[in-house]
């Protein structure tokens, strides 16, 4: 009995054993199946980091192309800086001028006035002429006995007024004249005081997008080139596994991305800036 109760522990211990041997051959299948599954992704992770490998080298090629557009935009920065010193000192140069034309103007009207004056006076003067020459019409009715004397000095007096006649014609033809060269000046100093003002409001959203562009790279690019350049530190310094690798790389991928697409905002900023001036000059 104690036997057979020792056949019957021992047959249940085998049983026992024969499940756990299939549990553990169960088992050890799927670690091979986990274990081929991680090859693949170790394969395929591999070939992630060789393209990684390779955008980060066409990043740092575009990053030198970045920095070298950047360098030829500090060099236009500063042409443009030299050109709006030049442009201030032809801005002072149009004001000198327009405080001219506008002391000429005065002048200009002040004359006017003169001669309108004196076009009154010369027509006070003709009025009083022939107030003169009705009072010797009635004069010559009178003295018909004087008429070969008073016929003489009605014809000089005649003269004299054909003279008098023909000078006011070309008083009025000359006072003509200098309203309309009057009334060009005027336009002309208009036109360059409209000038003036779209150059003013240029210049003004020039040096406004200047400094916009300057916040922009001073705050924008630094931050990405920032990150950069820490994790390019990190990768030489501290690299533990694959996953921080990849991580790291993935953060610098970002950054570089971020500064693409700056660059991009940048350029395009430029780009509307300048168009912006070109339709404010040519409005």
């Amino acid at each position: 009995m104690i036997a057979n109760t020792e056949l019957a522990f021992q047959n249940d211990e085998k049983e026992k054993r024969a499940a756990e041997l299939i549990i553990a051959n169960t088992e050890l299948a799927f670690q091979n199946d986990e274990k081929e599954k991680r090859a693949a992704e170790l394969i395929i992770a591999n070939t992630e980091l060789a393209f990684q490998n390779i955008e980060k080298e066409k990043r740092a090629a575009e990053l030198i192309i970045a920095n070298n557009e950047l360098a030829f935009q500090n060099d236009e920065k500063e042409k443009r800086a030299i050109e709006l010193i030049i442009a201030n000192r032809e801005l002072a140069f149009q004001n000198d001028e327009k405080e001219k034309r506008a002391a000429e103007l005065i002048i200009a009207n002040k004359e006017l006035v003169f001669q309108n004056e004196e076009k009154e006076k010369r027509a006070a003067e003709l009025i009083i002429a022939n107030k003169e020459l009705a009072f010797q019409n009635l004069e010559k009715e009178e003295r018909a006995k004087e008429l070969d004397t008073a016929n003489k000095k009605l014809a000089f007096k005649n003269q004299e007024r054909r003279i008098q006649t023909a000078e006011l014609n070309i008083a009025n033809r000359e006072l003509l004249f200098q309203n309309k060269e009057k009334e060009k000046r005027a336009a002309e100093l208009i036109t360059t005081n409209l000038e003036l003002k779209r150059a003013e409001e240029y210049q003004k959203e020039y040096i406004k997008g200047l400094e916009e562009m300057m916040f922009m790279t001073s705050h924008k690019v630094r931050q990405p080139i920032a990150n950069i350049l820490g994790l390019s530190y990190l990768l030489d310094q501290t690299i533990n596994s694959p996953d921080e690798h990849i991580q790291f790389l993935n953060h610098i991928k970002q950054s570089a991305l971020m500064l693409d697409s700056f660059i991009k905002e940048l350029t395009l900023f430029i780009s509307h800036l300048e168009q912006k001036g070109k339709n404010k000059k040519y409005a």
